[in-house]
């Protein structure tokens, strides 16, 4: 039987299974990014798409046979590294995701060696630190040590200590803490009568993410704000933790379970009550719908949190559809120059964001591009200048149409495209902001 060169099905995504032994076997795994890097050579489609993807077609093309098999097993781990799992080679480029025959998962390859150099002790402290965002925001955000963080954040001297010793890079433009958390600041309102739908349920339960609760308290705030404008009850979750991505990206795996284990009783309870549960931040909405779900396929209870979990323009644009978004926006907004988070574009949604911020009337230029950011990545001193060459392109078509703001439902990646722009009079805002101001709300 011959296997067609393409697939032109959606791509569907097999469990991750990560508590098989094999799944830790170093020589197997060698075996299988022997194989996958086999095809990644032969295709190269998704060369542009980061540097992992160059780095391996340069170990290629360099080697001996100019083909995979020239290329040492030590240097496979060079293409792992410089991979920071954001998922589009797998959803926008591949051809031979499954259902295709070849079964082609790069992403969860790189998880799986990730997963190895992590148990073998090869991940190191300044890395084990930056993925522990919780312990961070409590201890960043007590009153007066809030303080010191914020201006040793600023202060040169000191980020050329820290790169010295931790390796993150002086030049790299880092959030701020706000000792005013947003879980202990919120005043949610759950007095609403409940308007149920077909699109949507009616009432909704805010998942902060540790971003929002200890760095930009606002975007939580103005969350709340738009739905009470638009009388939509609503609830915090009564207990939450991080929900895992920073440690899955480190290939702490035994971390994410273990925060799983704090955080799904807690959603799922609220995902049987009806709610829709709503986080600001991408890539905490991207675990709970696909990664935890991938890692947990028989845990009832990840798959009700799964069905429950929503972007918050996605639902806030279903709303719309049902007829219950209120239109009464009274200030405008101007040009917006848009960024698409990588796990948002991969959550299979549409552009829900650029759809709400032109129903407020703003004049949307929109980029769908990697920013290079990607969580902690462009920290590191190491990733540092990668991370602003990968988003030349981004800085560029954001800069074009001389915005008045700057947005992306990625906090970071905005703040990174802001440094890359260099002197731009635009304002960095999170669309939820902008909704906000849209709507004249104080």
């Amino acid at each position: 039987m011959s296997t067609r060169e393409g697939s032109l099905e959606a791509p569907t995504r097999h469990p991750l299974d990560w508590k098989n032994p094999d799944f830790y076997n170093e020589d197997k795994l060698n075996h299988e990014l022997e194989r996958i890097f086999d095809i990644c050579h032969g295709c190269r489609r998704c060369v542009s798409l980061c540097t992992a993807f160059p780095t391996l077609f340069d170990l290629v093309d360099e080697s001996s046979t100019m083909e995979v098999d020239g290329v040492a097993k030590a240097d496979y781990w060079k293409v792992v590294d410089e991979c920071y799992l954001c998922d589009l080679c797998y959803m926008t480029k591949c051809p031979y995701v499954p259902p295709h025959p070849w079964n082609l998962d790069f992403p969860h390859t790189m998880l799986r060696a990730k997963a190895i150099k992590f148990r073998k002790g090869g991940t190191g402290f300044r890395d084990k630190l930056l993925s522990s965002t919780d312990a961070m925001g409590k201890l960043a955000s007590i009153p007066v040590v809030v303080q010191v963080v914020n201006a040793s954040l600023k202060s040169k001297p000191i980020r050329k200590l820290v790169d010295g010793v931790l390796k993150i890079h002086p030049d790299r433009k880092l959030p701020e803490y706000d000792s005013a958390k947003f879980r202990a600041t919120a005043r949610p309102r759950s007095d609403f009568a409940v308007k149920a739908d077909e699109k949507t349920p009616g009432k909704v339960a805010i998942y902060a993410t540790c971003y929002v609760n200890y760095n930009e308290p606002g975007i939580g705030h103005d969350l709340l704000k738009l739905l009470a404008h638009n009388e939509i009850p609503a609830v915090l979750v009564e207990k939450e933790a991080c929900c895992g991505m920073p440690k899955l990206e480190l290939g702490d795996l035994d971390a994410v379970a273990r925060l799983k284990e704090t955080n799904i009783p807690h959603l799922a309870k609220l995902a049987r009550e009806g709610y829709a549960i709503l986080t600001a931040v991408p890539s905490c909405t991207l675990m709970y719908k696909q990664e935890l779900p991938l890692m947990f396929p028989h845990d009832a209870d990840v798959q009700a949190v799964k069905e429950a979990m929503w972007d918050p323009f996605e639902y806030l644009m279903a709303r719309n559809v049902d007829g219950l978004l209120k239109t009464d926006f009274k200030a405008s907004l101007g040009k917006v120059a848009y960024h698409v988070p990588c796990h948002q574009r991969v959550q299979n949604i549409g552009n829900k964001t650029r759809d709400a911020l032109q129903l407020a009337g703003a004049e949307v230029t929109l980029v769908e591009r990697c920013s290079g950011h990607d969580g902690t990545w462009g920290v590191k001193t190491e990733y540092f200048d990668k991370s602003m060459k990968i988003g030349k392109p981004v800085f560029r078509q954001m800069a074009a149409p001389q915005p008045d703001y700057v947005s992306s439902d990625c906090a970071i990646a905005a703040r990174h495209i802001l440094q890359g722009m260099g002197d731009s009079t635009a304002q960095k805002q999170h669309p939820i902001t902008l909704l906000r101001i849209a709507y004249g709300l104080e």
